[in-house]
């Protein structure tokens, strides 16, 4: 089952509807309130693509002016609230997002599958270097979790909670295959090292169109 194709695409957009639908609030104070809560460790936030945001959805008719408010010489601040159309594209959206699998082509696997061309100590190297940043990461989160604990509940802070379970799982196949090639007990390490040292590709990596990995 795939998902619905939607009018705005960025998660951002999604995140002003849910947060709306706990009260009308002007732009800033939504930008505000996601920082406060931690939402912009998965979600890029900046005032400017906010507001363009809150624009894109006053045009599709899922969010309406709720009131202008002056306060002084303090410039006016209008106020944005959710409609019933809003109010389902979230319902929708959300659901889809939550029930149906999406594939994201991360870049990792991107380098992963092309690291054919550097050799096999290189790569060692570099995995050692990301999995140095992959723990350092895993310990500022586990920090920012525990700290955002303490004014919010366990509700607002799953997707950290993921976020840290994912780091972690990278972290751990990194370090399994580190040793792996290391120790040598990866498949076809040995022959990888001769084409990268040699330049010549082995029988085994031979694709069925008789091309090598230089031709990849």
């Amino acid at each position: 089952m795939a998902a619905k194709r939607r009018k705005l695409g960025n998660p951002l957009a999604l995140a002003v509807m849910v947060l709306l639908t706990e009260r009308p609030m002007h732009p800033y104070e939504i930008a505000q309130t996601l920082r406060r809560r931690g939402k912009d460790a998965s979600l890029k936030i900046n005032y400017g693509s906010l507001y363009t945001v809150v624009q894109n959805l006053e045009k599709h008719g899922f969010v309406e002016v709720a009131d202008v408010q002056r306060e002084g010489n303090r410039p006016e601040r209008t106020l944005y609230g959710i409609t019933d159309a809003g109010r389902e594209e979230a319902v929708e959206w959300l659901s889809d997002l939550l029930a149906v699998p999406a594939r994201e082509y991360p870049i990792f696997e991107a380098a992963l599958s092309l690291m054919c061309v550097l050799h096999p100590d290189e790569v060692a190297r570099l995995l050692a270097e990301r999995l140095t940043m992959l723990e350092v990461q895993a310990a500022s989160l586990r920090g920012g979790l525990a700290k955002l604990s303490e004014t919010l509940p366990r509700l607002f802070l799953v997707e950290s909670e993921y976020q840290l379970h994912m780091i972690e799982a990278q972290a751990d196949w990194v370090r399994g295959f580190l040793t792996e090639i290391k120790d040598g007990t990866f498949p076809g390490v040995k022959e990888w090292r001769t084409f990268l040292e040699t330049g010549e590709a082995p029988p085994e990596f031979q694709d069925p169109e008789g091309g090598g990995l230089e031709g990849k």
